[in-house]
């Protein structure tokens, strides 16, 4: 049975869904105002293959992901640029799909925009009103009286006093309570016209907490049975969730709240300022079709598979450091997994056989709160069998269980012939030879071998060897080649 750490009860629980045999799941998404990060890679990896096991366990699972497309640096990128604000994010939300293509992440089931849930919003908020949850302050927005909400805190474990010592809320002058937050913004003057809807409290917009109260219960009612996000979304984000919600109706927001772990780079968090800010498309992008005014590019499938790899081989709540040493022993490993499937073709019949002892050590370490670490060594454990025995059926049950995990549905040939720039001593990329070079080369030592040339054929693997081009040959004088 699925147990999963619930952020909420801190423990690990068993699943248990509104609807026998249904998954109602709701996970926040990105803000459409610049390229996808790292760190946002981490998120939509994660939990792609939450619902990848569901499925898989049998669950008929509604998934869905916001996008806000109204917030404070959304109207700023828009003024800076010179553009609507319907353009930016039209832009940024095309790039945030070619991000998910490349690290082979699913759509969700729906994916709502904040803009078109205004209404749903503005009832939410009549309703806190109407509960002495919401007041209307002397510069016109709207905020949620945290105090007046007993449950405040539950899901951080935040006491309203050690937040109030803390100062972790700024202190707003017409606010009642400094720890109180905004669900509707007041117009200003000076902001643009595509920023702005009418309402009962005056012309303005939403704040950006009280976007998902109103999506998630719009496309998935309440309770949701799993609530998911990034680590820095427990506080002040879903805490503020679901104080909008369970203020506003009366019943719990969600069953189960999830959130993966952190992404460290070189063991410091993310910044531009410490200049260690990587977007997907920098890592797994073939340069030369990355560019500022374009959303989509090519994709090196070798290195977004790696990425992939890198994210899913740790456990999604333990913080993940990205590092060159990480990268390099993620490449690596998961070559391995490639060259097994290289050299021992799966067998035609890919149906998982779950009383196989590797796929049961799959499924137990899945059940136990998607513990992927565990899910990959089964992995590794079926490379091993299917190498010493020469098995195409393990081959096959790798590649399937792989697949679960978002891994080794590749072409063998076409991942290990690509090039990769997470490799201990990698080509510079205008040193790499192409892959029709790499072909007429091994044409010619071929012909220098019938024609018993071995210098010349030796010359040859040596120049290839140099340029990360390792060689292969089989019987009947056929010669294979991969990429370091």
């Amino acid at each position: 049975m699925l147990h999963i750490y619930n952020t909420l009860s801190r423990q690990k629980e068993p699943l248990k869904t509104v609807e026998p045999g249904r998954v109602r799941m709701y996970v926040c998404g990105m803000t459409v105002y610049d390229f996808c990060h790292l760190g946002h890679a981490r998120m939509l990896v994660s939990f792609d293959v939450v619902v990848r096991w569901l499925r898989a366990s049998g669950y008929d699972v509604k998934y869905v992901r916001n996008i806000t497309d109204i917030d404070d640096k959304i109207i700023a990128r828009a003024v800076s640029t010179n553009r609507r604000i319907s353009d930016v994010t039209a832009f940024y939300t095309d790039a945030m799909h070619a991000d998910e293509r490349a690290l082979g992440v699913l759509k969700p089931d729906a994916e709502p925009r904040a803009t078109e849930h205004v209404s749903e919003m503005l009832h939410i908020i009549r309703r806190l009103e109407e509960r002495e949850l919401a007041y209307q302050a002397d510069d016109g927005d709207v905020n949620f009286a945290v105090r007046n909400f007993p449950d405040y805190g539950k899901l951080s474990g935040k006491s309203l006093d050690d937040l109030r010592a803390g100062e972790r809320v700024a202190v707003a002058g017409a606010k009642r309570d400094p720890l109180d937050f905004v669900l509707w913004k007041s117009a200003k003057d000076d902001e643009p016209d595509d920023s702005k809807w009418p309402s009962p409290y005056g012309t303005g917009r939403p704040g950006w907490h009280i976007e998902c109260s109103a999506m998630s219960r719009a496309l998935l009612g309440m309770p949701l049975d799993i609530h998911g996000g990034g680590p820095d979304l427990k506080f002040p984000h879903h805490e503020n969730e679901i104080a909008q919600s369970e203020g506003a109706f009366g019943e719990q927001l969600a069953s189960v709240w999830m959130h993966c772990g952190p992404l460290l780079v070189n063991e410091d968090k993310m910044s531009k300022s410490l200049g260690n800010f990587s977007t997907i498309r920098e890592i797994v992008g073939v340069p030369d079709s990355i560019a500022p005014d374009r959303a989509d590019y090519t994709v090196n499938p070798r290195e977004a598979e790696m990425l992939r790899f890198f994210i899913v081989r740790n456990h999604y709540r333990s913080p993940q450091n990205y590092s060159s040493d990480n990268l390099l022993d993620a490449q690596n490993a998961l070559d391995r997994l490639y060259h097994t499937l290289a050299n021992v073709p799966p067998a035609a019949n890919g149906a998982i056989d779950w009383e196989h002892p590797q796929a049961q050590a799959f499924r137990d370490a899945m059940n136990d709160d998607f513990n992927t670490a565990g899910a990959v060594a089964a992995l590794f454990e079926l490379a091993t069998q299917a190498n010493r025995d020469n098995d195409g059926q393990a081959s096959a049950l790798m590649r399937a269980l792989g697949d679960i995990l978002g891994l080794l549905q590749t072409d063998p040939a076409t991942y290990l012939r690509s090039p990769s720039r997470y490799q201990r001593g990698a080509v510079a990329a205008e040193a790499t030879l192409s892959n029709e070079q790499v072909d007429a080369y091994v044409q010619e030592r071929c012909a220098a071998k019938a024609e018993r040339n071995f210098a010349r054929a030796d010359e040859i693997r040596d120049m290839l060897n140099q340029h990360g081009i390792e060689l292969e040959d089989k019987a009947g004088g056929v010669t294979q080649w991969r990429r370091r």
